[in-house]
């Protein structure tokens, strides 16, 4: 199958502006009352979890058992069931971890998506519901002030995820795969094409992701 999406057309554009309006409108929504609050965050983590769940079961039917490189070891696969968690529980940790990966990850596949399958297909519709899922339930917990990010949690969460892509490179390094894109990066356009060849392209992708997290960090700095 061979994708027909066009990269900021319309309906691009569209989703983009969809997610943080629906995060905007569902806090508004929870802001009325704590039981509406409660309401709409077990929804949402319920229905990332249950949208990754369905996900898994189509690829085994459509693709059977794939090892070693279809595990969900993506920094998007981690940065979803860490939401789905924050979302149930409203950890402290958990959230912490997934608001800087979630919004910094899911927001730049999002913007540069790596699609292979039609627009209208499964495969994209669950792209965009599950990357665009975690912008959203993140945006809304913070928009709904129901958790935050505390001082410190910037180069805790930036060592647990490098210390997470470690052990990913590892993997790659043992089978021969190429989650998180540190071996090769993606084939679709990505802010990795502005960062040099590999391995240049790892160092400043570190660069670039301290820089994003300190702008995540920004919104908090003077409350914390």
């Amino acid at each position: 199958m061979r994708t027909d999406f066009v990269l900021f057309g319309a309906g691009h554009i569209a989703i983009l502006a969809a997610i943080p309006l629906s995060a905007a409108l569902l806090a508004w929504w929870a802001r009325q009352g704590s039981t509406a609050a409660r309401r709409i965050r077990l929804v949402l983590g319920s229905f990332l979890l249950t949208n990754e769940l369905i996900w898994y079961v189509w690829r085994l039917r459509a693709e059977g058992l794939r090892f070693p490189e279809g595990l969900p070891l993506q920094l998007c696969d981690l940065a979803l069931w860490l939401t789905v968690i924050a979302a149930l529980t409203l950890n402290k940790w958990t959230f912490e971890t997934a608001y800087f990966a979630g919004l910094g990850g899911s927001s730049m596949a999002v913007l540069t998506p790596e699609l292979w399958a039609p627009c209208l297909s499964y495969p994209t519709i669950y792209f965009f519901l599950a990357h665009g899922g975690v912008i959203v339930v993140i945006l809304y917990l913070v928009w709904a002030q129901l958790a935050r990010p505390a001082r410190g949690c910037l180069w805790r969460v930036f060592a647990v995820l490098n210390g997470y892509a470690a052990a990913v490179g590892l993997f790659n390094f043992v089978f021969h795969t190429n989650y998180m894109y540190l071996c090769e990066k993606p084939t679709s356009a990505s802010l990795l094409d502005y960062l040099g060849p590999w391995p240049v392209y790892i160092a400043g992708g570190e660069v670039l992701a301290g820089a994003v997290f300190a702008l995540l960090w920004l919104p908090f700095r003077r409350t914390a």
